[in-house]
C-alpha cells in the first residue's frame, strides 16, 4: 500500500469536514446528548441505590464504552456513504488507487474522527458526573481495542453491503449497533440472555468487553482468557469482512454495477 495515496483520500475527507460544520457537528452532538442524558440518569439511580453497587461506572462507562464502538463504526461508514452521495467511485478508481489503500483510508479517517468523539465523552462523563473511568485500570486498554476492532469491521461489512446492494441500501446500516447490542449485554449480564442468544453474543467480541467490565466494578478478578479470544475473534472479523468487501468490490467492477451506481438499489 502506498502512504501517499491513503493520504490523498484522508485529505479529502478533511477538506469536506472544513468545508462543512454541518458534518462536523454531529459528532459532537449526538456524543453529549448521550453522555448527558445517561449521566443524570446514573446520578438519579445512584441516589436509589446508594452506595451498594457503582452505577456511574457501570452504566455510563458501558454507554461512553459503546458510544466509541458505535462512531468507529459510522466514521468508516460515513467516510464511504460521502463518496456514495457524491458518486465519486469511478473519481477514485480511475486513478491508479488500491482497494486496500481506500480501506485502509476509511479507517484511517474513522480514527481520527472516532478519537476526538472520545475525548468529547470523557470530558463530559469526568468533569461533570464525576465517572472514574480510569478506575477500570489497565484493563481499559484492551476493552477499548476490542471494541475498536469490532468497530472497523463492522464498519467494513456495512460499507460492502452498500456498496453491493446500492444507496438505497443506506437504511440498513445505521440501526446496526442498535441491533447488536441486546446480545453484547451493554447493559446487563449475558446470564440474564436465552441461551440462543447468549450463543450469538459469544461470536460478537463486544460481549466480552462488558461482563468484564462489570466483574471489575463489582470488585471480582476477571480471567483474561475470554478477553484474548475476544481480541482474535475481533481481527478475525476484521479479515473477513476485508475480505467481504473485495469480493463485493471485483464483483461490482465485474458486472458494471459500480458504473450504474444511482440513488436507486443495484441488482
Amino acid at each position: 500500500m502506498k502512504l501517499r495515496a491513503i493520504a490523498g483520500v484522508m485529505l479529502r475527507q478533511f477538506y469536506l469536514m472544513r468545508g462543512s460544520p454541518v458534518r462536523v457537528l454531529p459528532l459532537f452532538a449526538w456524543v453529549a446528548i448521550d453522555i448527558v442524558l445517561w449521566g443524570f440518569i446514573t446520578r438519579y439511580l445512584s441516589a436509589v441505590v446508594g452506595s451498594r453497587f457503582n452505577v456511574v461506572t457501570s452504566l455510563l462507562g458501558a454507554v461512553l464504552m459503546w458510544d466509541f464502538f458505535t462512531r468507529i463504526m459510522q466514521g468508516v461508514t460515513t467516510a464511504f456513504l460521502e463518496d456514495v452521495w457524491t458518486h465519486n467511485f469511478l473519481n477514485f478508481f480511475a486513478a491508479p488507487l488500491a482497494i486496500s489503500e481506500y480501506v485502509a483510508a476509511l479507517v484511517a479517517t474513522s480514527i481520527l474522527m472516532s478519537l476526538l468523539g472520545l475525548a468529547v465523552m470523557l470530558v463530559l462523563a469526568i468533569a461533570v458526573f464525576g465517572l472514574s473511568f480510569f478506575s477500570l485500570g489497565l484493563a481499559l486498554v484492551p476493552f477499548l481495542l476490542v471494541l475498536f476492532l469490532f468497530g472497523i469491521a463492522l464498519g467494513i461489512f456495512a460499507s460492502a453491503v452498500v456498496l453491493r446492494l446500492g444507496p438505497a441500501s443506506e437504511w440498513m446500516v445505521w440501526p446496526l449497533p442498535a441491533l447488536l447490542s441486546p446480545f453484547v449485554g451493554v447493559f446487563y449480564p449475558l446470564s440474564t440472555l436465552p441461551s440462543w442468544m447468549q450463543a450469538v453474543a459469544r461470536v460478537l467480541p463486544p460481549s466480552y468487553v462488558f461482563e468484564d467490565m462489570r466483574a471489575i466494578v463489582a470488585g471480582r478478578t476477571f480471567a483474561t482468557g475470554p478477553l484474548l479470544g475476544g481480541i482474535a475473534l475481533a481481527v478475525l472479523e476484521i479479515l473477513l469482512c476485508g475480505g467481504f468487501f473485495v469480493r463485493v468490490y471485483r464483483y461490482a467492477i465485474r458486472t458494471g454495477l459500480l458504473a450504474r451506481y444511482s440513488a436507486e438499489s443495484a441488482s
